[in-house]
């Protein structure tokens, strides 16, 4: 573990455990400076100068580059943008354009509601007979028959941490015909990822969590390299253009994956993300996934141990299972916000699930087993059961 411990690069708060950056990543420490620059010296100074000068407008690319190499994909077939929402859509549209004869988007239950809104939407756009099928995550390997145009999977789940089999998963769809669309969100900077080697058509994800970008961090879209001159980006955005400084009235879409491009690049939050991905130079996905795995399972067998009120929602078979582990509880709202307050901070997802996220680079074991001691108190001396931790904010 000690290749990927990465402590003193991030802002931790005194006396903070954090086992939340599955869901917002903490801030390294030499992000304030460099957008500080951005702002001062490019911004300030440069005015729009900074497009041309500070080459922001290569930004997306640039980025996207850094990201690709943490999920196997190949230079030039990843560029940053939008919300992870927009890129959905665009993988969806485009992969529904590919298979024109079919009329099913195939997605499962445990998908991100999200996802499942989007293409909603697209469904619902297209008309035509177009449905979004939904079935269990266990029943999607069996629902993959040759009426489907775009098999839509998150591939660690949101909730538990369940991870489906991409490499299998993708080759039941290209069997059955059908384009396979894989949202990263919970998998980019958690565990190893082999877009190349998947075959995969279009993957999407953010980079606000594991990434550790900021909130709001711009999303990323992967469209297969032998797909990238083809593929139609569906919001036919403005620097998604072949040649947007020609200002011609009708969309030409950009060579490769820069037709994903929609809107103008957010150029601070670009900054930070670019800034924050310098914490990966040198860190193998294999080793991160080794420590994650360590620090799991000590996880598991500590609570198990300690504070058999909580049942284990995440799958036992640590190869089965993301980067996080989720137990339930009847109250875990209030149980969540207690811990919290006593320094461990995980988050809650209805209706029952208390989730916490396992990030070697600034988790250790010692923080882990400290976790544990807070959460048993919480537990054993019923330390939730106040009205105070049991009204709900906004966001959990």
């Amino acid at each position: 573990m000690s290749n990927v411990l990465n402590k003193e690069a991030f802002i931790l708060p005194e006396g903070v455990i954090y086992l939340d950056g599955n869901s917002l990543g903490p801030m390294p420490k030499s992000v304030p400076a460099r957008v500080a620059q951005v702002m001062n010296e490019e911004w300030a100074q440069m005015l729009i100068g900074g497009w041309n000068k500070a080459g922001w407008m290569a930004m997306p690319m640039d980025i996207g580059d850094s990201v690709g190499r943490l999920i196997g994909a190949p230079k030039g077939s990843v560029v940053m943008g939008d919300t992870l929402s927009i890129k959905v859509y665009q993988a969806l549209a485009a992969g529904v354009k590919m298979r024109p004869e079919r009329r099913v988007i195939l997605s499962d239950t445990g998908n991100f509601p999200s996802d499942l809104y989007m293409a909603e939407g697209l469904v619902g756009l297209l008309e035509q007979g177009y449905e979004l099928r939904t079935v269990a995550p266990e029943e999607v390997a069996g629902a993959i028959g040759d009426d489907i145009a775009v098999v839509m999977l998150t591939e660690v789940d949101y909730r538990t941490g369940r991870m489906h089999d991409m490499k299998a998963i993708t080759k039941l769809a290209h069997a059955a015909g059908a384009v396979m669309v894989w949202d990263l969100a919970h998998s980019a900077g958690a565990i190893p990822v082999d877009l190349a080697g998947s075959n995969c058509e279009f993957a999407v994800g953010c980079t606000y969590k594991y990434l550790n970008g900021g909130p709001g961090a711009p999303a990323f879209i992967y469209v297969r390299p032998d797909l990238a001159d083809s593929a139609e980006p569906a919001l036919s955005g403005w620097l998604g253009h072949a040649n947007p400084f020609d200002f011609d009235l009708n969309y030409t879409p950009a060579k490769g994956v820069e037709r994903m491009r929609c809107g103008t690049p957010p150029v601070l939050q670009l900054a930070a993300l670019q800034e924050a991905m310098k914490v990966w130079e040198g860190v193998e996905m294999a080793d991160l996934r080794t420590a994650s795995i360590a620090l799991q399972e000590q996880f598991i067998a500590e609570v198990e141990r300690d504070v058999p009120e909580l049942t284990l929602a995440s799958p036992r078979d640590a190869s089965l299972r993301g980067s996080q582990v989720s137990f339930r509880f009847e109250q875990g709202y209030a149980a969540m916000q207690a811990v919290i307050d006593r320094g461990v901070i995980g988050d809650f997802r209805a209706p029952d699930i208390m989730r916490f996220g396992f990030t070697p680079l600034y988790v250790d074991s010692a923080d882990v087993s400290a976790a544990v001691a807070i959460i048993k108190d919480v537990m054993s001396n019923a330390l939730w059961d106040n009205d105070a931790y049991k009204v709900r904010s906004r966001v959990t």
